[in-house]
C-alpha cells in the first residue's frame, strides 16, 4: 500500500497546464459574426496538429443547399490550421459550417458554427452532424483495440519469460506464443479495414470504400498499423526459431534481433496516440514505449508462469519462478515511473481528477494498479518460500550424499529370527510446504492475470478518452455564453431496467441563440444517482431542423454543455436518452419553449 501512496502524490502532485487532444481554439470567420461582405476562406485553427479528411467540411448556404468548396488544406499557420475556399459570390444570410477532423492523436472531433453575409437569415439552418462514431462502428473497433493490447501481451511476454526465465518443457508455451501473434495479426488488420468508416463517423459497410481505405494508408494511424503488419510478418520467423530451440537458449544476436522487433512494436501504439501529439511529445514517446513493454513482460509473464503452474504435469523449478519474480519487479517500477508520467501529462490539473472522464478512469486505473500490486507482493512472498523450502532441500541432499552408510550393515548379517536390521534412510523431500506454497503461488498469480485484465481493460478505454487537459483547452477555446437570469427547466421522469428517476434539465437562457445545457440526474428517492452515457437532442418540427445533438459531457456529478445553439424560437421536441446499464436504456421526448 505504502508504493500506492506514493503514486497518488506523485500523480496528483505536479499536476500542470498541458495541452493535446484537438480542440478547436478560433474560427475565421467567428462563430455567429455578422460580415459586410463575403469571405474567400474558411479557416480553423485547433490546439494541436491535425488530419483532414475528403469531407472535413460542409458548408450549408442560407437556404439549406450544400455549397461546392475546394479541397481542405491546412492553412498558412501550419498543421494544426484546416482551411477551404468558398465560392466567389455568397448570397446574403446566415450560412452553416459543419467540420470533422482528426486529431494528432488519431482520434476524430467533429462540430459546427455559423457566420452571416450581409445580415442573419431568418431562419438557420442547422445539420445534423450526427454522434463522433457510429455506434457500431465504435463499438466493433474497440473491440480490435481490446484485442490488440491482449496480444502484444502474450506475445511479447511469452517470449520473455520463455527466454528470460528458461522454463523446463517450454513447448507448453507454444499456444499461447502462436495466440499472441495470430491475434495480433488479426486485430491489426480488423483495425485497418475499419479505419476509414471510424475516422469518417459512418457505419461498417463503409469498410468496403476502396478510396476511403486508400486514404487510410496515407494517414499517420494507418502507416503505424501497416508498420505494425510488417513487423509481425518478420517476427513470424523469430517464433519459429524460438519454438525449434526447444530448452536451448537463444543466441545473443537472435535476442537482440526479438528486442528490435518489441520496441518496434510498442512504436505503433505510441506513434498513433497521446503520446504523438502535446507537450513533450520525445519524452512521451519514449515512455509510452517502455510502458507498453512494461506492461507485456508483466502480463505476458503472468499468462505464462499461469500456464505452466496449472498444465505441467511435474512441479515448476523455484528457480524460474525467483527469475519471473526479479523481472516482474523490474517490470512494474518501470510501469510506475512511465505511468506517473503519462498521467501528469494527461490530466492537466487537480480539477481534471474529478471534473473529467478522463479523471474518474484514472482513479478505477489507479485503484486496479494498488490491488494488483498487492497481488504482486503476495506472489513475491510465495515465491520467496517456495525458494527457501527448494534452497533447504538441495543442502540436505548434498549432505546426505556426502555421509557414508554405516559400515555394520555391511559387515553384520541379520540374524534368522533376530531383531530386524535398521530401516534405510527416508529421502529428503521438501516436506508437505512445498506443495502448499506452489499452490498459494498460483492462486496469486491467478488474481495478478485477473486484476491486470482490469488495468489492461482501463488503460485502452484511457488511450480513447479525451484528456482532461485537453477538455480544458477546449472549454477555454469555446465561446463564453451570457446567461439571462431566465432559464427553461423542465423534468423528464424514467424507469427502465428496474432503475427509476428523472433527469432535471436546465437551459440557460431557454433563448434562440446559444444556450448552456445543465442535467442532473436524481434516483427515485430525491437523491443524486448516476448514469454510464445521458444524451439530448432538440428537434423543430414545424422548420424541419434538426434534430441537434447537444453534446452532453459527463461533468462529475453532472452533465453539461455550453454548446448548444437553438437558431429559432418555437416549440422544441427535447429527447433525452438515458442509459442505466450495458442493455438497459430509455428514450423520453418532452416539448419545450424556446423564445426569441
Amino acid at each position: 500500500m505504502l508504493l500506492g501512496t506514493v503514486l497518488v502524490l506523485l500523480l496528483f502532485g505536479g499536476a500542470g497546464a498541458a495541452s493535446a487532444h484537438a480542440a478547436l481554439r478560433s474560427t475565421d470567420p467567428g462563430d455567429g459574426t455578422v460580415l459586410k461582405s463575403a469571405p474567400r476562406d474558411i479557416t480553423l485553427t485547433f490546439t494541436e496538429s491535425v488530419g483532414l479528411l475528403d469531407d472535413s467540411f460542409r458548408v450549408l448556404a442560407p437556404d439549406g443547399k450544400r455549397l461546392k468548396v475546394t479541397d481542405a488544406g491546412h492553412g498558412p499557420g501550419g498543421s494544426d490550421t484546416a482551411r477551404v475556399s468558398l465560392p466567389a459570390e455568397l448570397a446574403q444570410g446566415t450560412y452553416t459550417v459543419a467540420w470533422r477532423v482528426v486529431s494528432a492523436d488519431s482520434h476524430p472531433v467533429s462540430g459546427a458554427f455559423t457566420f452571416s453575409v450581409g445580415k442573419p437569415s431568418p431562419a438557420t439552418v442547422i445539420p445534423d452532424t450526427g454522434p463522433t462514431e457510429d455506434p457500431a462502428t465504435e463499438s466493433l473497433f474497440n473491440m480490435g483495440r481490446y484485442l490488440a493490447y491482449l496480444a502484444v501481451a502474450l506475445l511479447i511476454g511469452t517470449a520473455v519469460f520463455r527466454t528470460a526465465c528458461r522454463p523446463p518443457e517450454p513447448f507448453r508455451l507454444n499456444r499461447l506464443l502462436w495466440a499472441g501473434w495470430g491475434t495480433l495479426l488479426g486485430s491489426t488488420v480488423f483495425l485497418l479495414v475499419l479505419r476509414a468508416p471510424y475516422e469518417s463517423g459512418a457505419g461498417p459497410t463503409a469498410a468496403f470504400s476502396l478510396k476511403a481505405f486508400e486514404r487510410t494508408l496515407g494517414t499517420r494511424p494507418g502507416e503505424a498499423l501497416l508498420v505494425r503488419l510488417a513487423l509481425l510478418l518478420v517476427a513470424w520467423f523469430f517464433v519459429v526459431r524460438l519454438l525449434r530451440l526447444g530448452e536451448e537458449r537463444l543466441s545473443r544476436a537472435w535476442q537482440a534481433a526479438g528486442g528490435a522487433l518489441a520496441v518496434g512494436l510498442a512504436l505503433t501504439w505510441a506513434a498513433a496516440e497521446h503520446a504523438s501529439a502535446g507537450i513533450q511529445v520525445p519524452v512521451a514517446m519514449t515512455s509510452a514505449v517502455l510502458h507498453v513493454l512494461a506492461m507485456s513482460v508483466w502480463l505476458g509473464g503472468l499468462a505464462a508462469l499461469l500456464t505452466l503452474l496449472h498444465r505441467a504435469p511435474s512441479q515448476l523449478p523455484a528457480a524460474v519462478v525467483a527469475r519471473f519474480s526479479r523481472l516482474a519487479f523490474a517490470s512494474v517500477t518501470v510501469l510506475v515511473a512511465t505511468g506517473v508520467y503519462q498521467s501528469w501529462r494527461g490530466l492537466g490539473s487537480w480539477e481534471a481528477v474529478t471534473g473529467t472522464t478522463y479523471g474518474h478512469l484514472l482513479v478505477l486505473k489507479l485503484l486496479a494498479v494498488t490491488l494488483l500490486l498487492a497481488a504482486a507482493r503476495l506472489s513475491r512472498q510465495w515465491t520467496g518460500r517456495l525458494v527457501t523450502v527448494a534452497a533447504k532441500t538441495e543442502s540436505k541432499s548434498v549432505v546426505r550424499e556426502k555421509v557414508p552408510e554405516p559400515a555394520v550393515r555391511e559387515r553384520v548379517p541379520e540374524r534368522v529370527g533376530g531383531p530386524p536390521s535398521a530401516p534405510e534412510p527416508a529421502p529428503v523431500t521438501a516436506g508437505p510446504a512445498a506443495p502448499a506454497y506452489r499452490h498459494g503461488l498460483r492462486r496469486s498469480v491467478l488474481a495478478e492475470v485477473a486484476v491486470g485484465v482490469v488495468v489492461l481493460v482501463l488503460s485502452t478505454v484511457l488511450s480513447g478518452t479525451l484528456p482532461g487537459r485537453a477538455q480544458a483547452d477546449a472549454a477555454e477555446a469555446g465561446p463564453a455564453t451570457g446567461g439571462l437570469p431566465a432559464a427553461s427547466v423542465t423534468d423528464v421522469p424514467f424507469a427502465v431496467g428496474g432503475a427509476t428517476g428523472k433527469v432535471q434539465i436546465t437551459l440557460d437562457p431557454g433563448r434562440t441563440g446559444d444556450n448552456s445545457v445543465q442535467a442532473i440526474v436524481y434516483a427515485a428517492d430525491g437523491g443524486l444517482a448516476t448514469v454510464p452515457e445521458l444524451r439530448l437532442s432538440f428537434t423543430l418540427p414545424a422548420k424541419e431542423i434538426g434534430p441537434i445533438d447537444a453534446g452532453l459531457k459527463n461533468k462529475g456529478g453532472y452533465w453539461g454543455t455550453n454548446d448548444l445553439t437553438l437558431p429559432l424560437a418555437g416549440d422544441w421536441r427535447m429527447k433525452a436518452t438515458i442509459r442505466v446499464s450495458d442493455v438497459d436504456q430509455i428514450s423520453v421526448t418532452k416539448t419545450v419553449r424556446i423564445v426569441g
